[in-house]
């Protein structure tokens, strides 16, 4: 994370801290996918995100894990990306979180 006061840099920061959850488990996915895809997205997905993380660490565990998908589409789309992005990437710098 820069030292970057712009609006998007004090976004970037906010959403960080909000994806480091209670869970590390939820670390590893929220946290590799801000960094790395976070800024690529479309400003629909980017909204997702930011949803996304405010919802309770339980119901994040259980749709990142496959075993519920939400209803909304859009939730579910983001979702799948950072399913997606965990499955595909080496992120074993994030493991001594």
């Amino acid at each position: 994370m820069s030292d970057d006061s712009s609006t998007q840099a004090i976004l970037r920061k906010r959403l960080y801290w909000h994806s480091r959850r209670g869970m590390w488990e939820l670390d590893l996915l929220l946290i590799p996918f801000l960094e790395q895809c976070y800024g690529e997205l479309d400003q629909a997905d980017q909204a997702a995100f930011r949803s996304l993380i405010e919802e309770e660490d339980q119901d994040l565990f259980i749709w990142l894990m496959r075993r519920e998908w939400p209803e909304e589409p859009a939730r579910r789309r983001i979702l799948k990306l950072i399913v997606e992005h965990a499955e595909t990437t080496d992120n074993d710098r994030y493991r001594n979180l």
